[in-house]
């Protein structure tokens, strides 16, 4: 019988987190929740797991190190409070987002705003709330999630969405160069399709151009998906002190989907 989550962080010796306190959004489910077990591995000492889904946010609670947070990362007032009661954070990763389906002619006003509230502007929300104490401290990582889908590579009826993905990537290196000199980095990671829930939920729609990026990574690339396990493995190295030297560097994990 598979060991549970919550027996397989406490049973896994401290590693390249040790005592770190980390905060993840969109920690209840795929990439982010891969990362909150992969940071409890590696030692870090408590991991915030942010998520608007009450539901999924539950299947963390009673696992020693994680403090589930229910939150829209839309909500500004909401993240200055989780700021005002974790003062003292090293790792923030960047987790939440949303992928919109449509070319710029379908594209409402509305559903271009929301992508870019729940995609950017949650970033700056979270960067500005905690950047502060890890300047005062000299040390911290924040680590955005963009995608492969952006300045990287056009995708078909991902017009907003790489739009998104594209400021994202502009934000991180804005970032990093301004707290170049003040011991703090922030990178940022750029995954192509990956095996998670919302993505097979995604592929069910016929419409969706995602399912045609499935044949093409199986029978042209890897030859399968890559797994938000592998996502999380790049975010422990970079939350950890091992990529200290890097700062507003772009992390493609795409197995080649963007050769």
């Amino acid at each position: 019988m598979a060991a549970s989550p919550a027996a397989a962080a406490a049973s896994t010796p401290a590693g390249r987190l040790k005592g770190k306190k980390c905060i993840v959004t969109a920690g209840a489910q795929g990439i982010g929740r891969a990362t909150v077990l992969a940071f409890l591995r590696e030692g870090a000492s408590m991991v915030v797991a942010v998520d608007i889904n009450k539901e999924k946010l539950q299947t963390l609670e009673g696992i020693p190190g994680v403090v589930t947070k229910h939150l829209d990362v839309r909500d500004g007032a909401g993240v200055r409070g989780l700021a005002q009661e974790m003062k003292d954070v090293d790792v923030l990763f960047n987790c939440a987002g949303y992928v919109h389906q449509g070319d710029i002619l379908s594209t409402t006003e509305e559903e271009w705003d929301f992508s870019f509230d729940v995609n950017v502007k949650s970033m700056y929300h979270f960067i500005q709330a905690f950047l502060p104490a890890m300047i005062e401290k000299r040390k911290g990582s924040i680590i955005n999630m963009s995608s492969a889908a952006s300045t990287l590579r056009g995708i078909e009826q991902r017009a907003v969405y790489g739009a998104t993905k594209g400021a994202v990537i502009g934000l991180t290196k804005g970032v990093a160069r301004d707290c170049v000199q003040k011991g703090v980095r922030c990178n940022v990671v750029c995954p192509g399709p990956i095996a998670t829930e919302s993505y097979k939920e995604r592929c069910q729609d016929l419409e969706d151009s995602d399912k045609g990026h499935i044949d093409y990574i199986v029978e042209k690339l890897m030859g399968r998906l890559a797994t938000p396990e592998e996502v999380a493995n790049l975010c422990v190295y970079l939350a950890s002190d091992e990529a200290s030297y890097h700062t507003g560097n772009v992390f493609t994990i795409d197995g080649g989907f963007c050769l």
